[in-house]
């Protein structure tokens, strides 16, 4: 795929699996930057002359030590999301702009960055320990122009905004055409590290409420109309994840904004669930995604068909449509998360939760699209605010990330 091409579809192919459950895990708090030493690099930040800035983007960790899969960074500086949804951001290139005019330092300069991704999710309570889980895997191919795979990084991503929720986030570092090393690698500008916030791709706040957002095929959704503010899929994600501590919450926020999804080949649907237990599919829908931009907001919720999604509408309303019952996007994955939760009696142990994730995870060979090959997978402990990474399908080296 031509570097152009994956750039204008990157905004588009969000597919995703996501589990919410109860879990006991043992984890470390050694999770605060003064007990990380910086990853040392000679790369500028060519269009950011702030020292507060600065020192950020300098204080990355590559948590394997050399070896550029994974960076964990604290954002210590304001992101500015008031701005950002006041800026009427109704996709990538309203983004651009505005990471452009309101986050960069130096004007005048190109500003590049894209969205996309592939993915799984499911919710249930654990059998014994009363905690709750959100699973979830990041499944998305970046080829070159000579379609050879590129290997990422992922970027974990720290905030602490003030009047707002500390949260953790997951970021692939290609939708600002960072490759895996690229912290070090010689001749990358780092700027663009500054719109970490607004890349995110899942995450949990300090209350446990966590988020995830996931493809969908068909025309991109586009509410408009009223006196509702506009605003871009990960500008929503963003704004949950900072302002709301419940599912309950954050489906009500969202009805009080026009949600607008960028492309004119994909829509998404968000996966959410919190430390209460509770779990939502988000989904905007029309009767004739393939034609006209879906804009009815559906909030489904309180059955157990729904603690699963991937890649097309579960709404009934969707049921008869291309990208609803009649779609294969995803089918193999959801079908084989029904079968296992079902058998569990939507109780799972850790393990088995890390077990449906396995399942459902996509290798190198599996599917040579856009959405088929599995970066990341992680098990959220909601109540304990804590998760685990395992990246591309290495389950024996598990990352632990928390919210203190």
């Amino acid at each position: 795929m031509k570097k152009r091409a994956l750039i204008k579809t990157m905004m588009t192919t969000l597919s995703c699996v996501l589990l919410s459950t109860s879990i006991t895990t043992a984890c470390s708090d050694d999770d605060t930057p003064a007990k990380r030493t910086p990853t040392p690099t000679t790369n500028d930040a060519v269009m950011i002359k702030d020292q507060a800035k600065r020192d950020m983007i300098y204080s990355l960790v590559d948590l394997e030590g050399d070896k550029g899969r994974i960076y964990e960074m604290y954002y210590t500086v304001d992101y500015k999301l008031d701005d950002a949804i006041n800026f009427g951001i109704n996709g990538q290139a309203k983004l651009q702009q505005f990471v452009g005019a309101y986050l960069m330092d130096t004007k005048g300069k190109s500003v590049n960055l894209s969205y996309d991704a592939g993915c799984s999710a499911f919710a249930a309570p654990d059998k014994s320990s009363g905690d709750f889980f959100m699973g979830r895997n990041f499944d998305f191919n970046h080829w070159d122009e000579d379609s050879n795979r590129i290997d990422i990084p992922v970027i974990v991503v720290h905030t602490a905004p003030k009047g707002g929720k500390k949260s953790v986030s997951f970021v692939d570092g290609n939708f600002v055409g960072y490759k895996k090393g690229f912290y070090t690698a010689k001749g990358n500008d780092l700027s663009m590290l500054m719109a970490a916030p607004y890349l995110l791709l899942d995450g949990i706040n300090e209350d446990g409420f966590a988020i995830s957002v996931l493809k969908l095929d068909g025309k991109p959704t586009k509410q408009e109309g009223g006196t509702n503010k506009t605003i871009f899929t990960t500008v929503a994600m963003r704004m949950l994840l900072d302002r709301v501590s419940t599912v309950k919450e954050a489906t009500n926020m969202l009805k009080q904004y026009n949600m607008c999804m960028d492309t004119d080949t994909a829509s998404y649907h968000f996966f959410m669930a919190d430390a209460t237990g509770d779990y939502a599919i988000v989904e905007y829908t029309g009767a004739d995604p393939d034609n006209v931009n879906p804009s009815n907001m559906e909030v489904l919720r309180d059955n157990d068909t729904l603690r699963c999604v991937t890649n097309f509408y579960v709404s009934p309303s969707m049921l008869e449509t291309k990208f609803g019952g009649n779609s294969k996007h995803g089918k193999n994955r959801y079908d084989s998360l029904r079968i296992y939760l079902k058998e569990y009696n939507y109780k799972v142990t850790f393990a088995e939760g890390l077990g449906l994730l396995q399942k459902v995870a996509q290798g190198p060979n599996d599917d040579k699209s856009s959405t088929g090959f599995t970066q990341w997978s992680e098990m959220y402990n909601l109540t304990k605010r804590r998760l685990t990474m395992n990246l591309t399908r290495e389950w024996n080296k598990t990352f632990e990330f928390g919210v203190e």
